[in-house]
C-alpha cells in the first residue's frame, strides 16, 4: 500500500509536512500504549477473590477493561500488571476473549506505583495511558479525550467536579477548613503522558521515596503541568460490595 506525506500550509512557519504513520502535531510521534493496573487485593470489597476478577454479566471486571482500550483502532499496545498468582489466568482470558493488542502479562509490586513503573518500561511508544483495572465503563470518547487533551498540553487526566462540599478534618475529627469547591475536581483514570516523562518521574520518585496516590502526582512533583479532561461520573472504581452492586446496574442499563 502507498504510504502518502501531507504537506500542511502553517502561517508564519511556511510548509510543514507530517511523515507516515505520525499523528498531527506537525511531525510529532503520538504512539500510544496503554498500561492497565490489576495488582491489587481489594480488602475493602470483603470477598476472598480480587475485585478486579469478580464478575459483571459473565466475563472478568479487568477482561472488560482490556476490551474497551483494545477496540481503539490508534492504540498500539496494551500491558497488564497483575498479581505473581494472576498471571498465568489472565493471559489465558487474552487469549480467550480474543485481545490481541495485549502485548504483555506481567507481576507487579507490592504498592502500585511499582506495579505502573514495572509496566510502562515495557512499552515502545511515544506516549502512555494508566488506567485502573477497575474501571470498566470508561468509554471511547472519554480516552479519546484524555488523548488529545494530553497531546495538546503535555499531559492529562480524566476528572470531575465534585458535587459534595468537602471539608479538611484533624485528627481529632474536627473540620479544619472548607475548600471552594469549584477549583476541587475527583480524579481519575485514564492519565496520559509522554513516556519518557512518566518514566523520568517513576525514576525520581524511587531514588527519593516518594510515594504519589497517582501517577500525575509524580509529574507534579517533577514541576511538569498536567491538565484536566473532564469525563463522566459513570467512570467508577470499582472498590467496595456498594461499587460492585452499582457496576451490575451500569451493565444492565447498557444492554
Amino acid at each position: 500500500m502507498m504510504e502518502c506525506v501531507l504537506y500542511i500550509s502553517v502561517p508564519g512557519m511556511g510548509e510543514c509536512y507530517q511523515e507516515p504513520g505520525k499523528d498531527r502535531g506537525f511531525g510529532m510521534n503520538t504512539s500510544f500504549g496503554a498500561v492497565i493496573v490489576a495488582a491489587g487485593k481489594g480488602s475493602r470489597m470483603g470477598t476472598r477473590e480480587s475485585k478486579q476478577f469478580l464478575q459483571i454479566g459473565g466475563r472478568p471486571i479487568v477482561v472488560h477493561t482490556m476490551d474497551i482500550f483494545n477496540q481503539l483502532p490508534w492504540l498500539q499496545e496494551i500491558v497488564l500488571v497483575t498479581g505473581r498468582d494472576d498471571v498465568a489466568r489472565c493471559e489465558e482470558w487474552v487469549k480467550e476473549y480474543g485481545l490481541d493488542k495485549v502485548s504483555a502479562v506481567i507481576s507487579g509490586g507490592s504498592e502500585r506505583q511499582e506495579s505502573v513503573y514495572q509496566g510502562i518500561k515495557q512499552l515502545n511508544t511515544e506516549w502512555v495511558m494508566i488506567h485502573d483495572g477497575v474501571r470498566p465503563f470508561v468509554t471511547h470518547d472519554e480516552i479519546h479525550s484524555c488523548r488529545e487533551t494530553a497531546l495538546r498540553e503535555g499531559a492529562a487526566v480524566l476528572g470531575v467536579p465534585v458535587k459534595d462540599t468537602i471539608k479538611q478534618v484533624n485528627v481529632q475529627g474536627l473540620i479544619t477548613a472548607t475548600p471552594e469547591r469549584h477549583s476541587l475536581w475527583a480524579v481519575q483514570t485514564p492519565q496520559a503522558f509522554r513516556l519518557s516523562d512518566l518514566l523520568a518521574a517513576h525514576e525520581s520518585a524511587q531514588q527519593n521515596g516518594f510515594s504519589g496516590t497517582d501517577d500525575a502526582m509524580l509529574l507534579e512533583r517533577a514541576g511538569l503541568p498536567v491538565a484536566v479532561a473532564e469525563g463522566k461520573y459513570t467512570n467508577i472504581k470499582i472498590t467496595t460490595p456498594e461499587d460492585l452492586e452499582y457496576a451490575a446496574f451500569l451493565k444492565y442499563k447498557k444492554v
